[in-house]
């Protein structure tokens, strides 16, 4: 399995594990928890819900009563609704406990970050502080390369550079309090990011505020 299909395949089992739901629905619940810079096309998303359908992760429902063939003359087609099978709440949840190198990557850290507040608070920290470490590694790298080239390259790609080692100094920084949260609250006070105690059901405490936000999320620069 691809890393960009594991990426789908664990938001698509987090997505249904909250609530069954048709393709189109998913789709857009898709678009809007991984962002519009990483839109899922038909094309992605069907394949992957054939796949784990094919898997038994998921089942297929119909909930309409009469199923009208795509040959009919008015074009309709009864819509599928997904749900997770009880393996499938398992593979999510081996799937959320994991908190291994990969996890740590651009594209699964925004995945695994999304359902911190299903998330057992030691994976959290695990993931927390590997992401930190995997970023501090590349902002060495990021700031050697500068020096390096400072004499060889122009203004402008001197300054995309720049532009490029300040996005990663702002995710660490964000990472940082992040991690000194969850120290904080580590006697399970409620509130924290991602705390799941005295929550609504969904992972976080009701009438509490949303947890912060990815500093590509947030306005501005900071």
């Amino acid at each position: 399995m691809s890393r960009r299909s594991g990426v789908l395949e664990f938001a698509v089992l987090g997505l249904l594990h909250d609530a069954p739901m048709h393709g189109y629905e998913l789709r857009k619940r898709l678009n809007v928890l991984l962002g519009s810079f990483r839109a899922f096309s038909y094309g992605t998303l069907y394949p992957c819900l054939k796949s784990l359908v094919a898997q038994g992760f998921l089942v297929e429902d119909n909930p309409d009563t009469e199923y009208v063939p795509a040959t009919a003359l008015n074009g309709k087609r009864s819509k599928i609704v997904y749900r997770l099978s009880a393996e499938g709440k398992q593979r999510f949840e081996e799937l959320l406990a994991d908190s291994g190198p990969d996890a740590w990557e651009d594209e699964h850290f925004g995945v695994h970050f999304a359902f911190f507040g299903q998330t057992d608070r030691a994976v959290r920290m695990r993931v927390l502080e590997g992401r930190r470490s995997r970023l501090e590694e590349r902002l060495e790298r990021m700031r050697s390369s500068i020096a390096r080239t400072r004499e060889r390259f122009d203004d402008y790609t001197l300054e995309l550079q720049r532009h490029g080692l300040e996005s990663v100094e702002r995710e660490v920084r964000w990472l940082n309090e992040l991690i000194e949260t969850e120290r904080a609250n580590r006697t399970g006070r409620p509130g924290a990011p991602g705390d799941t105690s005295t929550s609504d059901g969904r992972g976080q405490e009701a009438g509490s505020p949303d947890p912060p936000r990815p500093p590509h999320d947030r306005p501005g620069r900071s």
